[in-house]
Parts: structure tokens; C-alpha cells; sequence
């Protein structure tokens, strides 16, 4: 009668347990090691969730039946973790269980074939991903192009502090070079805050005081650039000349330390020029794979 009366809480009124409880029993126990024995139920037991991760078998349970009141945030942790929880339904479990999402996780960088997808179908438009630190790890061809040739760059140089105030190339074709200095340093620090990365990015900005007293100097202000609306980005490029791009910034679904940033040409006759100089490259680069029996 007890173990009946315990199911009743799985209802509308307890929207955190009926979300365990779905998550647990999706699972397969012999695909996690455990003996698959004779089961009332298909999923992991209670005491198997828990004991995974590593919290007391009766809190859990309290958890599924709606009593025991909010758990922490580092308990919803280690449930997501033990649950295998994928980013968007550990989101979703913080929301059912704190009613705010969770902390952005700062992860070491790597970009799905289907981010390069949207990378190159946004083509001619430049656009690239960057992480909270600021590394660019994806780009399209027309950001090649238009922007910085990052496949021809070592991978430690593809950050953007880095090319912004230790190559001559961004100084010569920006529109005001200080203001964009400006503007990078204070977003780049608002972005490390939000995502939690200020120990992983010490060393980036040891090394950036050290060899460029502009950076150095900058970084004191401590200025802290928020989200910004419209932007409009001013460069000089060596064969088109003056171009204006309205820069935006998105982050990416379910990885909010990734940003995907696009610079859309302002202006129709920019946007004319720029799809030519891009097709104009492309078929060279075609004639040359051609030539080389590629």
C-alpha cells in the first residue's frame, strides 16, 4: 500500500520527479554494467541513480516524489551527470528544479560537422564561431576572404586578441583601431565572467600584457562591454576598399561558451562586392585543386 500511494506525486504537481522518473527509465541498465536481473520496471532503479551519483538513495527517491524541498544546484549536477543527461535536458532539469538554468560550463573547443553547415550556407556573408576566450575555431570562406585567412594561420594564432593588437594586418584595415581594441577587450571580459573561465583565460591575458603595453595598458580600465545591439564594423580591405558590416552575435544552441558571430555587408552594394571577390577566389581555388589532379 505504501509503495502505491508513493507513485500518486507522478502528476502535473510534481513536474521535477516525472522528469526524473522519464530520464531514469530511458536508460538501459546493461549498457551502464549493471545486472539486468529481473526488473518491475524498464530503466535504472532509484538506488542505482543514486548510487551513481553519489547522493543517498532516500533524498533521490524524496526528489521523484516531490518532497524534501529544492535540491542544490551541485545535486542536480551529479543527477544529470548519473542520468546522462545531454546539455539541453540538464538545462531543462535546472529549470524544473531551481527554476533557472544552470551555469554555463566552459569546455575545451570543438565544433560539430553541423555548425560548419550553417558556417558555409550563411556564404557570402562572413561569419565564424569563436569560444569564450576568444579562439576563432570555424570559419567560412568568405571570412577568408574578407576578414583574416585563419586556415593559413597556426592554430594558436586564430584568437583574436592575438591578431588584434599583435598583427600589423588588423591595424591597416580597420576604421579605428583603438575604439575596436576597446570594444574587444571589454567584451572579451564580460564574456570570460559569464561563462566562468577567468582561471583558463590568466594565461592568455599574462601573455597579452607582456607583449603588447596597449593590451596592458587597456585591461587595467577594466572596462566590461555587455551585450550589444546594432554594431556596425568599419574595415579597409586591400582590394575592395571601404566596407561597412553590421556585426551580430549568437550563441550557440546548447553551448552557450561558443558564440556564432556573422558581419552582414550594410549596404547592398557592399554585399555585391563582396559575393563577387568570394566567387572570384572560389574559382581560382578550383582551377588550382583542377590543375594540382585533385
Amino acid at each position: 500500500m505504501m509503495g502505491n500511494r508513493m507513485s500518486l506525486p507522478q502528476h502535473e504537481g510534481n513536474p521535477l520527479g516525472d522528469y526524473l522518473r522519464d530520464r531514469r527509465m530511458k536508460l538501459d541498465p546493461a549498457a551502464l554494467g549493471l545486472p539486468a536481473g529481473r526488473r518491475r520496471t524498464a530503466g535504472l532503479r532509484r538506488e542505482e541513480v543514486a548510487q551513481r551519483a553519489n547522493i543517498s538513495p532516500t533524498w533521490y527517491t524524496w526528489l521523484e516524489q516531490g518532497r524534501g524541498g529544492a535540491p542544490s544546484a551541485h545535486v542536480l549536477d551529479r543527477i544529470a551527470r548519473a542520468l546522462i543527461l545531454t546539455d539541453a535536458e540538464r538545462e531543462h532539469l535546472f529549470l524544473l528544479g531551481l527554476g533557472r538554468p544552470p551555469e554555463v560550463r566552459y569546455r575545451a573547443n570543438d565544433v560539430t560537422p553541423r555548425l560548419q553547415h550553417v558556417l558555409d550556407a550563411l556564404d557570402p556573408v562572413p561569419a565564424v564561431i569563436r569560444t569564450a576566450l576568444w579562439d576563432v575555431v570555424a570559419w567560412n570562406r568568405a571570412a577568408t576572404v574578407m576578414l583574416v585567412d585563419y586556415e593559413a594561420l597556426p592554430p594558436a594564432d586564430r584568437n583574436i586578441l592575438r591578431f588584434a593588437f599583435l598583427h600589423p594586418h588588423m591595424r591597416s584595415t580597420q576604421h579605428d583601431w583603438e575604439a575596436l581594441a576597446r570594444f574587444i577587450i571589454g567584451s572579451f571580459r564580460a564574456d570570460v565572467a559569464r561563462v566562468g573561465a577567468t582561471v583558463a583565460a590568466e594565461p592568455l591575458v599574462e601573455e597579452m600584457c607582456e607583449t603588447s603595453p596597449e593590451f596592458r595598458t587597456m585591461w587595467r580600465d577594466k572596462n566590461i562591454q555587455g551585450p550589444h545591439g546594432d554594431v556596425i564594423k568599419r574595415i579597409r580591405h586591400p582590394l575592395i576598399g571601404p566596407l561597412a558590416f553590421e556585426y551580430s552575435t549568437f550563441s550557440v544552441d546548447g553551448r552557450t561558451d561558443l558564440n556564432l558571430v556573422v558581419y552582414n555587408p550594410a549596404t547592398a552594394e557592399d554585399a555585391a562586392a563582396i559575393k563577387s571577390l568570394v566567387d572570384r577566389k572560389r574559382g581560382r581555388s578550383v582551377k588550382t585543386r583542377v590543375k594540382a589532379g585533385v
